[in-house]
């Protein structure tokens, strides 16, 4: 029976990365188009626990691997295990969620294989061998059809077009691994995380964003976000000029969100900007220009001067 190999992924801080459960439901839509088994890999110092958490989110086995080598996340320890794990099983497809470590690891993971790959996908279409994926392309304008054609096939998923794993139903195998090391030439210094009392970005439930009509004074976005419980997103422009840091860039070029309430206010909505937040369930836009792009995607739009608009904003949610 063909096997869709989903690798899941841990924070820095021991913790199942939600996105994981996202490439499981997409590993679960392939399976079951492919009429494969949906199996799931795991690798940290003691991979016991996430293990444990996940055996209930649909997958027929997990494969736990435990080693000092997986406490912290290298390409160069991660990638070979991956592609071991993928030939002893004899996998038809290995996929997982289109982050930073998806971006690094799942390349050499199908350099390995000598697979062909699909990244960023939205979703699949199609049946057992014929089985495609949609991508996008053109910063989101254009939705290609991709089919594969070697045996093996990799992927990368977008985690917002697909509903995180549910749990319930039967728990899985937890089977245990052991791979074959391999000597690396590079070795983990240290992780500065940025630290911040709002929720991640990709997974806060409201976002609140600024573009270069704040002209550098994000108080007020950050304010708001504090009322709403929401995280705080940038575009291009604004973490170019230096004004927030990059990491809370929102586009093609920074990060890819869908929250239930994303508020745009002073971004004038670029196409670069649209491709990373366009899949929001309720966009909220606020510009003094009526004619911005970013109007056409909103479905509530208000033209006006931010800075006037958000106190108003905030202090009417502070009242209820």
């Amino acid at each position: 029976m063909p096997v869709v190999l989903i690798v899941a992924e841990q924070q820095p801080d021991g913790n199942l990365r939600k996105a994981t459960l996202n490439a499981l439901t997409a590993g679960k839509q392939l399976a079951e188009r492919t009429g494969a088994e949906l199996h799931v890999a795991v690798l940290a110092k003691d991979a016991s626990g996430l293990a444990a958490e996940l055996k209930g989110h649909g997958a027929k086995v997990v494969h736990a691997a435990s080693s000092p080598v997986f406490e912290h996340y290298l390409a160069e320890t991660f990638a070979p295990a991956v592609a071991e794990l993928a030939q002893s099983l004899g996998a038809t497809f290995v996929g997982g969620a289109s982050t930073a470590m998806g971006k690094d690891l799942l390349p050499r993971v199908a350099a390995r294989l000598k697979a062909a790959m699909a990244t960023d996908v939205l979703g699949f279409e199609g049946s057992g061998a014929d089985v495609v994926y949609a991508r996008p392309m053109w910063a989101g304008n254009v939705v290609a059809h991709v089919k594969l054609t070697t045996p093996v096939q990799v992927f990368t998923v977008r985690p917002t077009e697909f509903p995180a794993a549910p749990t319930g139903g039967a728990e899985a195998e937890v089977r245990p691994f052991t791979p074959k090391t391999e000597p690396v030439k590079t070795r983990f210094i240290d992780f500065k995380e940025v630290k911040s009392a709002r929720p991640q970005l990709t997974e806060a439930s409201v976002v609140v964003a600024g573009g270069r009509g704040t002209k550098g004074d994000f108080k007020e976005i950050e304010a708001l976000a504090d009322v709403l419980g929401a995280a705080v997103g940038a575009s291009r422009a604004v973490c170019d000029a230096g004004w927030v840091p990059n990491d809370l860039q929102v586009g093609q070029t920074g990060k890819v969100v869908a929250p239930k309430l994303y508020i745009a206010a002073g971004i004038s909505g670029a196409i670069q900007h649209l491709a990373g937040m366009k899949g929001s369930k309720t966009i909220v836009a606020i510009n003094k220009d009526p004619e911005a792009p970013i109007f056409q995607v909103a479905d509530y739009g208000l033209v006006a001067d931010l800075f006037k608009v958000l106190p108003e904003l905030r202090q009417a949610l502070q009242s209820k």
